[in-house]
């Protein structure tokens, strides 16, 4: 069997390594002159930037690969043991993440507190019900409006009034092995004394992980090589006909026996057209968040994660992370600029966006600020808004398949787990 990989994300990477590990023969093609997706790192100003996540969880699967790969030495393990900051009334006040925070936090009301114990009575999930709608009605609307709202669309830049509950929060939980009733699963895992993974990332950056995955396997991957089309073996627009599949390149085609598709929805669609005009338009259903991040340098000195800004706030950012407190990267900040705060925002110059963001940073902060690169990415983070209904109507060939945030979980520690998952059933169809 040979299996072809579209894309070397970290999704890809991990996809490429359990299949060489499996014994499968495997191709895979990349568009850019470099592996990694959007896990890349860069230094400005002579610090360490990351271009895309801004550190990971060491999880079983992350301390895996980094011992089979030998980047232990180069293991930078930060310190969260922080808190992390919701910016309410003008305030940076404390999300209540533990259960002295819960109790101290200034984000809630008394009230508002005792307002979340009366979660585990409430009815599950409702048909149609959006994140916002399953929140308030759970936990209150104080909890959800001030707190886990801005939780969670801080992870996705979507406005969790326009998110369903089905396609995005729901899965996740479900995904967590989360039952009936979230605070129980919380309360259960304290008592058990089960922590979350210390955060990490490497003295040279995430793209340390991504660098060392494709040195491992440089021999079967072809850089600055894009794939053009799908098509059935033989050229054929049906993959019946012959069996397997032709992935036609700018430089040439590859013949595979299946192949397994990494890029981005929207960009899949375009790949899958000539095969399966249905499936493609399914794809293009998907909507994407634009993602612009500003790199700041500041003397700020509070120790904390980071700090989230609601959705319906007055700053035109999303949050920050504070990437000079919990993991010592000298006086180095991370802006997220809201993508609804501005209709002219994709026109901005550069140096616009990046002053905006200091600004925003100042007032968030009180800390003035220095912009020392901005970074876009085009099409970014998926909604996970009404547009995900498409999920349920991706029915692609057999042999086709999909390892990408938008069948899955975003994530480096969900990418890997989706590639390995995947490599193990094509394992299994040997």
């Amino acid at each position: 069997m040979r299996v072809g990989v579209v894309g070397t994300g970290i999704s890809g990477l991990t996809l490429v390594d359990a299949l060489a590990d499996r014994g499968i023969d495997v191709v895979a093609v990349e568009s850019r002159a470099e592996a990694g997706g959007i896990v890349r790192s860069q230094r400005m100003d002579g610090r360490v930037v990351e271009l895309g996540p801004q550190r990971l969880r060491l999880t079983p699967s992350i301390e895996s690969l980094v011992d089979k790969l030998g980047l232990n030495e180069q293991l930078r393990i930060g310190d969260d043991d922080q808190p992390l900051y919701i910016y309410h009334n003008d305030a940076l006040r404390v999300a209540p993440l533990s259960a002295r925070e819960a109790v101290t936090t200034s984000l809630l009301s008394p009230l508002g507190k005792l307002r979340i114990l009366a979660e585990p009575l409430t009815a599950p999930a409702k048909p149609d019900e959006t994140v916002d709608e399953f929140l308030v009605r759970r936990f209150g609307r104080q909890a959800a409006r001030r707190y886990m709202g801005p939780l969670y669309s801080g992870l996705y830049g979507t406005d969790p009034r326009e998110m369903l509950h089905e396609y995005s929060l729901g899965r996740a939980l479900d995904n967590a092995g989360v039952g009936r009733s979230l605070l129980w699963w919380v309360a259960k895992r304290v008592v058990e004394g089960r922590a979350a993974p210390p955060i990490c990332t490497f003295d040279d950056g995430l793209g340390t992980l991504t660098d060392a995955l494709y040195e491992a396997h440089s021999d079967v991957i072809d850089l600055d090589t894009a794939a053009v089309e799908i098509r059935g073996h033989n050229g054929s627009v049906d993959v019946d006909a012959d069996g397997g599949f032709e992935i036609v390149t700018d430089a040439g085609s590859e013949t595979v026996d299946e192949v397994v598709v990494t890029t981005p929805a929207p960009t899949s669609a375009k790949l899958v057209e000539p095969l399966d005009t249905d499936l493609a338009a399914t794809l293009e259903r998907f909507r994407y968040n634009q993602i612009t991040m500003v790199f700041l340098d500041s003397d700020f000195d509070r120790e904390g994660i980071g700090a989230l800004v609601p959705p319906d706030g007055d700053l035109p950012i999303s949050g920050t992370t504070w990437n000079a407190s919990f993991l010592d990267r000298d006086r180095l900040f991370t802006c997220y600029v809201d993508p609804n705060s501005d209709p002219e925002l994709p026109n901005r110059t550069d140096e616009d966006v990046g002053e905006l963001a200091a600004d925003a940073f100042e007032e968030l902060t009180g800390a003035a600020a220095t912009p020392i690169g901005v970074h876009t990415w085009t099409p970014g983070m998926p909604a996970y808004d009404g547009s995900w209904t498409a999920m349920d109507d991706i029915k692609p060939p057999e042999g086709l398949r999909f390892c990408a945030n938008f069948v899955g979980r975003p994530g480096i520690p969900g990418r890997i787990r989706s590639a390995k998952r995947i490599a193990r059933e094509i394992g299994e169809t040997e």
